[in-house]
């Protein structure tokens, strides 16, 4: 592993042993408004953290999922109410643009509920999802309970990969993303051919 990755494994750690719960939490409140913080990493390390008694699991994962929930209504809210040219005019400081919003967008408004539900495993698609769902006026409830469970089942899934894989997949989670995404976008694909199967022979047993 170069320097670099190893450099970045040292900080999350070093701010996990510093700061534990609360440093959990604004690293994916922070991550999910757009600022670049690594919460995959820091969910994974703070996984193998809890192997070794820093954490309790609960308490961990409630920290996790309540800080991505708090930033995605964040951004959320910034979607619906400020809506595109600013996110556009603002979020070039963190990556997010024209290009990558219409990709996104594409994406979200083919397979809504899919994507709000299984985006966070897609580590570029995460961060612009609030943000889309708010700017296509998304109920807020519905918005609010999809990506309720998906904080909590996209934390629980990195935090027991960091206690059974361990420090690996927190250094070449990068790399790895490189079958990941291809791998969840199938499985959205799936699940939203299902849906639409599904709602056509609702439809069809109606007629």
């Amino acid at each position: 592993m170069n320097a670099k990755g190893q450099g970045s494994v040292h900080h999350v750690q070093q701010l996990l042993h510093h700061y534990g719960y609360a440093g959990v939490f604004f690293v994916l409140l922070a991550e999910n408004i757009g600022i670049p913080f690594p919460a995959e990493t820091t969910l994974t390390i703070s996984g193998i953290e809890w192997t070794h008694g820093v954490f309790r699991l609960l308490p961990l994962l409630l920290a996790a999922a309540l800080g991505n929930i708090v930033g995605s209504t964040i951004a959320y809210g910034i979607g619906r109410f400020l809506g595109r040219p600013v996110i556009v005019r603002f979020g070039k400081y963190v990556g997010i643009n024209d290009e990558r919003l219409d990709k996104a967008n594409a994406l979200f408004t083919r397979y809504e509920s899919p994507v709000i539900l299984f985006g966070k495993f897609i580590a570029g698609v995460r961060v612009v999802i609030p943000y889309l769902a708010g700017i296509n006026k998304v109920s807020f409830g519905v918005f609010s309970l999809y990506n309720a469970v998906s904080a909590l089942v996209w934390a629980a899934v990195f935090i027991i990969v960091g206690k059974y894989i361990g420090i690996e997949w927190a250094r070449y989670h990068a790399v790895l993303h490189q079958y990941m995404i291809p791998a969840i976008l199938v499985a959205v694909i799936l699940v939203a051919g299902f849906f639409a199967w599904k709602t056509r022979e609702r439809r069809r047993r109606r007629r």
